[in-house]
Parts: structure tokens; C-alpha cells; sequence
């Protein structure tokens, strides 16, 4: 089955285009970044309709895991700086729905009980690099190119920071968007931010092959599974066993 849709109306003339496509193979459901000719660029239409989709995935018994994949050359160049227009300070509403918009999708996946898996390539720059690791796992071409040029553009990398000190060290972290180097797919693999590098026609199948692998499990168990893996991240330590254990209970009832 394949669905196309593309969010809620934007004041743009891609208003009506398919900016998101979803397809169910089985029991995993791909969702395609679909504006190839910007690079998948986030505006308004496309981050709403992601939100929108991932939020169906999540309540869809059906799904039990997810792929994020861009179409065409890369996998997204990040915020579409042609709507920073009509975002300034004379229209503020729009601004703080559009902020609250995006803090919301690159934390989205994490918080969902259904795993993700990241098919990157080509450019995963700024908000896509937010994406790209905001999934539970990432499977990267050899021509990706990551990173948060966003200084570059005078603009702040505001609602990506919390996820990118999270995965890597201030060091490291600090360099990145204090200078927007971008990292080749080895050094993201190196420094853990990606699970596997391969041929750039091959990351969609790799990333598959994992998301079929998380269908074949329980599903209640790996929505606990994964509920506490990012739960202890934040808890000290006697708090996280205490939460382990209390899962531990839980799990028994998970058997087949």
C-alpha cells in the first residue's frame, strides 16, 4: 500500500504537492522526506506533515517499525531558508508556532514506543543532522555529509543543540556548530552517530533489514524496551534500577 500526503495547507504554491510519501511494506511503514529539488528541505508543510505521520505510525497497531528516508541526492539540507521571510519579529505568532513545531518533530521519534531507523545520504545538514540521529538507529550512505552550518547563515542551531550534545562530546559538539564543519559518514560512524556505513543505493534496504528484525519482536516488549533505555539516560542511578525493575516485572507478562 502506498498513501501520499502533505500536511496541512502552507501559504506556498507546494501547498498542494506530496512533500511526505508513505508506504507500508508489511508491518514497517516508510516515510520519504519528497522534496528532492530543495533537499528535502523543512518548511512549514513538510515538518507538520512529518509530525502528522509519525504520529500516525505510533497509533497504527499495524506498524511496528519505522524508516525516515529522504528522496532523490540527499537526505535533508536542514530549515528552508526561503519561509525566514515571514518568520521575523512583526509576525510573532508564526514564529512561535513554527518554533514549537519544529522543537516538537526532533524530539518526536525518541518519544514514540514504535522504533525508527534514519536512511541517510547525501547532505544531513542542520535540522535534517537532527533528524538523521533523532531516530533510534541510522544507516548512512558513504557521501553523507553532516553537520549545523547554521552560524553560517547567522542563524542559531537553537532547537538541534539538545540532541546533538547528547549524542556527542561539548568538544566535538561545540566544533560543529561553532565553525559547521561537516563530518564525512566515517567520522559520524567513528563517533557513534550512525550504526552502519554503506553504499549510497543500498541505505534504504540496510535500514529496512533493521526495521524488520524490531517487527519480528513483541511489540509491547520493544515499546519497553525502548521507554526505558531513553528513561535511565536522564536518571540517576539508583532511580534507573528502580525503574528497571519495576519493567523487569513487567516484562513477564511479554511471553509468547
Amino acid at each position: 500500500m502506498t498513501v501520499t500526503t502533505s500536511g496541512q495547507p502552507a501559504d506556498t504554491d507546494e501547498a498542494a504537492a506530496d512533500v511526505l510519501l508513505v508506504e507500508d511494506r508489511g508491518p514497517v511503514r516508510i516515510l520519504t522526506l519528497n522534496r528532492p529539488d530543495k533537499l528535502n528541505a523543512l518548511n512549514t508543510a513538510l515538518t507538520r506533515a512529518l509530525s502528522t505521520a509519525l504520529t500516525a505510525a505510533e497509533d497504527d497497531g499495524e506498524v511496528r517499525a519505522v524508516v525516515l528516508t529522504g528522496a532523490g541526492r540527499g537526505f535533508c539540507a536542514g530549515a528552508d531558508l526561503s519561509e525566514f521571510s515571514t518568520l521575523t519579529p512583526d509576525e510573532p505568532d508564526a514564529v512561535l508556532e513554527r518554533a514549537a513545531l519544529t522543537a516538537r518533530l526532533q524530539t518526536q521519534m525518541q518519544r514514540m514506543g514504535t522504533p525508527v531507523v534514519s536512511a541517510v545520504r547525501g547532505a544531513a545538514v542542520g535540522g535534517g543532522a537532527g533528524l538523521a540521529v533523532g531516530a533510534d538507529m541510522a544507516i548512512a550512505g558513504t557521501d553523507l555529509k553532516f553537520g549545523y552550518p547554521e552560524l553560517r547563515h547567522s542563524i542559531v542551531p537553537a532547537l538541534v543543540m539538545t540532541g546533538l550534545q547528547r549524542h556527542l562530546g561539548r568538544k566535538l559538539a561545540f566544533e560543529l556548530i561553532s565553525t559547521g564543519r561537516l563530518l564525512s559518514a566515517s567520522e559520524a560512524a567513528a563517533h557513534g552517530l550512525v550504526n552502519r556505513v554503506v553504499e549510497p543505493d543500498q541505505v534504504v534496504e540496510a535500514a529496512l533489514g533493521t526495521a524488520e528484525r524490531w517487527a519480528a519482536v513483541e511489540p509491547r516488549a520493544i515499546h519497553a524496551a525502548k521507554d526505558l533505555f531513553y528513561r535511565v539516560a536522564d536518571l540517576p542511578t539508583e532511580a534507573a534500577m528502580r525503574a528497571g525493575q519495576d519493567v523487569n516485572a513487567l516484562m513477564r507478562g511479554f511471553r509468547r
